[in-house]
C-alpha cells in the first residue's frame, strides 16, 4: 500500500510540474502576442497623430526656423509645416480684405519698423494683409517679435520666412492672389555692410530676384511697390535730391544693393511686365523704430549717462538728414499702392507697356544732428555728453534733402511732422516701451526749439 501512494503522490507531483510549465509556456506565448499587438497600435496611432497635427495643427509659423537658400529644412518647412490646412486658412483669412474692391496685399519684412506700421494702416482701412518676415539678428529680434505681437492682435498673420525660400514664396501665391506687393524686407543699415556684405547682396539682391520671379509667374501678377533708400544718390551734390540726379555713385554697399534693386525692377517692367514702383525713404523715425539709427541709440546712451559721438565733415560742416517721421512714410506708401496701375503680363510673358515709377519720400526739411541731439536733450530733460569727430569713411553722406514734388504731384504726397514734434511722441513710446521714468521730461508739449 505504501507504494502504490507513493506512486500516486509522484503522478501528482509530474502533472502539476507539466500543468505549471504549460501555463508559464501559455502567458508567454500570451505575453509575446500582447507585446506586438500594443507595438502595433502604438505606431498606428503615432501616425494617425502626426497625420492629424500636420493637416491641422502645423508648427506656428512664428516659430519656424530662419530659412535661405542655404538651409536644409527648407524642404521640411515648406513641405510639411506650410502644406496645413490650419496654415492655409491662416494665410488666407490675414490676406482677405474687408472692404469692397480691397486689396490683398503681401508685406515683406511685415515685423520691421515701417513694415508693421503700414501692415496696421492697411489692415485698418480694410485691406487684406499678410505679412513675411525672417526674424534675422541685425538688431535685437525682441523688438521685431514685439512688432509681431502687435500685428496678431489686429488679425495679420505674419508667415517667418526668408526671400530666398522660393518654397515657402510660390506656396504663398498658389494660396493667395495678391493684388499687390509692399516689399519692405531687406538688410538695412550703411555701416554693417562693412563687417557682413554678403548679407546684403543675399537680401537686397537675390531675396528681390527672388520675389520677382514668384510675381512674373503668378496669375493674376501683382502690382508691386517697393523700398529703395535715399541712399542711391550716393556722392550726388545737387540740392534737393531729386529723382531726375544721377544715382550711379553709391557711397556705401548697401545704396549699391538698392540702386541695382531698381535696375532689376526695370529689367523685369520692361520684359515681364510687372507693374513696379519704387519708393526711396529718407531716413525714416518714430515709434518702434530701429535701434541701429542715430535717434534712437542717442536716446537710450542720454539716458544712461553715456557718451554720443557728433560727426562733423572734413571741413567741419554738421551733417543733417532729412528726417521723415514714420506716420508719413505711411501714408506715402499707401498713396503709391492705391496709384498703382496693374501688371500686364500673365504666366510671365508680357502683353502690354507696364507702369514703372520711382519716387522721393522725405519731409524736405535737413535738420543737423546737433539739432536733433538738443531736441531730445529738452524732451529727456537730461544733458548729453557730446563728443564731435569727424565723419569716418563708412559710406555715410553728409547730407541729404529730398524734392518730393513728383510724389506729391502723382498721389498727394505732403509731408506734415516736423522733427520735433515726430520724437516727442518717439520718446513717449520709448519711455512707455522700456518702462523708463525718472528724468524725462513729462511736459511732452514743451519743447524747446
Amino acid at each position: 500500500m505504501a507504494s502504490s501512494s507513493s506512486s500516486d503522490t509522484s503522478k501528482n507531483i509530474k502533472l502539476e510540474r507539466y500543468n505549471s510549465y504549460l501555463r508559464r509556456l501559455n502567458h508567454t506565448k500570451l505575453l509575446s502576442i500582447s507585446s506586438k499587438f500594443v507595438f502595433r497600435i502604438t505606431i498606428l496611432v503615432a501616425l494617425a497623430l502626426i497625420l492629424f497635427f500636420t493637416l491641422n495643427y502645423p508648427q506656428n509659423p512664428t516659430h519656424i526656423p530662419l530659412l535661405n537658400h542655404h538651409n536644409k529644412k527648407s524642404f521640411l518647412h515648406s513641405s510639411f509645416f506650410g502644406g496645413g490646412a490650419s496654415w492655409e486658412k491662416q494665410v488666407r483669412h490675414s490676406s482677405t480684405p474687408r472692404r469692397p474692391n480691397g486689396f490683398s496685399i503681401l508685406v515683406t519684412g511685415a515685423s520691421g519698423f515701417v513694415g508693421s506700421h503700414c501692415a496696421l494702416a492697411l489692415k485698418k482701412r480694410g485691406d487684406g494683409v499678410l505679412g513675411l518676415d525672417n526674424f534675422n539678428t541685425y538688431y535685437d529680434p525682441t523688438l521685431k517679435r514685439a512688432r509681431q505681437g502687435l500685428l496678431g492682435k489686429h488679425q495679420i498673420f505674419v508667415v517667418e520666412a526668408d526671400l530666398n525660400d522660393v518654397d515657402v514664396l510660390r506656396k504663398l501665391f498658389d494660396v493667395v492672389p495678391f493684388t499687390h506687393v509692399l516689399h519692405l524686407a531687406a538688410q538695412a543699415g550703411v555701416r554693417y555692410a562693412m563687417e557682413n556684405p554678403m548679407s546684403y547682396v543675399s537680401s537686397n539682391i537675390a531675396g528681390f530676384v527672388n520675389l520677382l520671379e514668384i510675381a512674373k509667374a503668378a496669375d493674376p501678377q501683382p502690382a508691386i511697390v517697393w523700398a529703395s533708400s535715399s541712399s542711391v544718390y550716393g556722392l550726388n551734390t545737387e540740392n534737393p535730391f531729386s529723382e531726375t540726379h544721377r544715382t550711379d555713385q553709391p557711397a556705401s554697399l548697401y545704396a549699391a544693393t538698392k540702386k541695382a534693386g531698381e535696375e532689376i525692377a526695370h529689367t523685369y517692367n520692361h520684359i515681364y511686365g510687372l507693374s513696379i514702383t519704387g519708393l526711396r525713404f529718407f531716413t525714416v523715425y518714430g515709434p518702434w523704430g530701429r535701434p541701429d539709427m542715430a535717434y534712437f541709440f542717442f536716446t537710450k546712451d542720454i539716458l544712461q549717462g553715456k557718451s554720443i559721438n557728433i560727426y562733423q565733415t572734413a571741413d567741419e560742416k554738421e551733417v543733417a538728414r532729412d528726417f521723415t517721421y514714420i506716420d508719413d512714410i505711411v501714408k506715402g506708401c499707401i498713396g503709391a499702392l492705391d496709384t498703382a496701375e496693374k501688371s500686364t503680363g500673365k504666366a510671365g510673358k508680357k502683353r502690354a507697356p507696364a507702369q514703372l515709377r520711382i519716387y522721393n519720400l522725405g519731409n524736405t526739411a535737413p535738420v543737423s544732428v546737433g539739432k536733433l541731439v538738443s531736441i531730445l536733450e529738452s524732451l529727456l530733460n537730461v544733458k548729453a555728453k557730446k563728443h564731435v569727430i569727424k565723419m569716418p569713411r563708412n559710406g555715410d553722406v553728409p547730407y541729404t534733402h529730398a524734392n518730393v514734388s513728383l510724389a506729391y504731384n502723382d498721389f498727394g504726397y505732403k509731408p506734415t511732422t516736423d522733427l520735433a514734434s515726430g520724437l516727442r511722441k518717439f520718446v513717449r513710446w520709448y519711455v512707455g516701451y522700456y518702462g523708463i521714468e525718472s528724468r524725462v521730461n513729462k511736459e511732452e508739449g514743451k519743447v524747446q526749439d
